[in-house]
């Protein structure tokens, strides 16, 4: 038995069920992705140990870093690489990113391999297949992805979980992928959930155990996107506008949006982009060239969060009211954002 998924705008095709992809018909055509996850080796991962081999990038564990030591390997020219990580976790890619086998050790589940997939695996496979990644969540609003982009812990899957539980439908989280398309920039969506950690959770509904857990051995939680209370947009939405996070403040005046220039914008889109260690120089300079577009066609602001969790409402009223004036044809930046 096989199992069909879509996330990204990609097709993937599993022996095994993968939790929290988004499940599709069997589709007539090829799977972009093959996954062989929990399974014995298959006869291209064995060929790919046999090659030369070196290790291209690596983590330390720190008492800082919460996710566990990695490393890269490449194997060949390019032909295979292998993500490891220290608590056992083990995927195998080829060099296009068609083929992808992954395992692990006891006492980590499908449910943790599904974490690793979802995010990491899944944004390496995206690199592979030169489409450009952003450290960001996505929500659909007035039928354009809003996209919420920062570094880690400037609360984009908190605004974006907001937004959801206020009717927002969201695209996406933690990874935004971007296609250019008829001369515009289009977001795929990516799985229906996203993934909170149990503060954030009290904060939104009140108590930190309402959500089920990612893993039975992992405290961070998902907010399920199942159309019960929260919706998931499925269908890609071109993109109308990026908030660039910066670090809560306690300024009366926050949370606030502020004007940024496009070489500010177009850092900071740099800054954040997904596994950008992974490219090569070539690569680097296409998605400069790229996300320069961006900024030249696409509104790009500042946002300025309180760091009082009880003023996310404000925040996401702030957003609203702002996607709205850009769509509004008084505005003159209705012309990016409504093109």
């Amino acid at each position: 038995m096989t199992y069909s998924y879509r996330a990204y705008g990609l097709s993937w095709l599993s022996r095994t069920p993968v939790p929290g992809l988004l499940a599709e018909p069997d589709p007539s055509d090829p799977p972009d992705i093959v996954l062989e996850i929990g399974c014995e080796p298959q006869e291209w991962v064995l060929r790919s140990r046999s090659l030369p081999s070196s290790v291209r990038h690596s983590r330390p564990t720190s008492a800082e870093v919460l996710s566990p030591a990695f490393s890269l390997t490449v194997r060949g020219v390019e032909e295979f690489f292998e993500l490891e990580y220290c608590d056992g976790a083990r995927f195998v890619t080829d060099g296009s990113g068609k083929h992808v086998w992954g395992t692990c050790q006891a006492p980590l589940t499908m449910e943790d391999l599904a974490v690793y997939l979802r995010g990491p695996i899944m944004g390496f496979v995206l690199r592979r297949r030169g489409i450009t990644s952003l450290h960001a969540s996505a929500v659909h609003i007035h039928g354009r992805a809003i996209v919420l982009c920062g570094a880690t812990e400037t609360g984009k899957s908190t605004t974006a979980a907001a937004l959801a539980l206020r009717g927002t439908p969201v695209l996406c989280d933690d990874i935004t992928a971007l296609r250019e398309h008829n001369r515009g920039f289009q977001v795929e969506p990516g799985y229906p959930r996203v993934c909170l950690w149990p503060d954030v959770v009290e904060d939104l509904l009140g108590a930190a155990d309402t959500l089920p857990r990612l893993t039975p051995g992992w405290e961070k939680c998902f907010l399920p996107l199942d159309g019960s209370n929260t919706k998931f947009e499925r269908q890609r939405r071109p993109l109308g506008a990026v908030y660039l996070l910066a670090s809560r403040a306690r300024e009366a005046d926050a949370p606030r949006i502020e004007e940024v220039s496009a070489r500010e914008a177009l850092l900071g889109l740099v800054q954040n982009t997904y596994m950008n260690w992974v490219l090569d120089q070539g690569q680097r300079a296409a998605e400069f060239d790229m996300l320069t577009k961006v900024v030249t066609q696409v509104p790009v602001r500042r946002i300025v969060p309180h760091a009082d969790p009880e003023r996310v409402g404000a925040l996401c009223d702030l957003i609203i009211a702002d996607v709205e004036r850009l769509a509004s044809p008084r505005d003159p930046a209705a012309l990016v954002l409504g093109r």
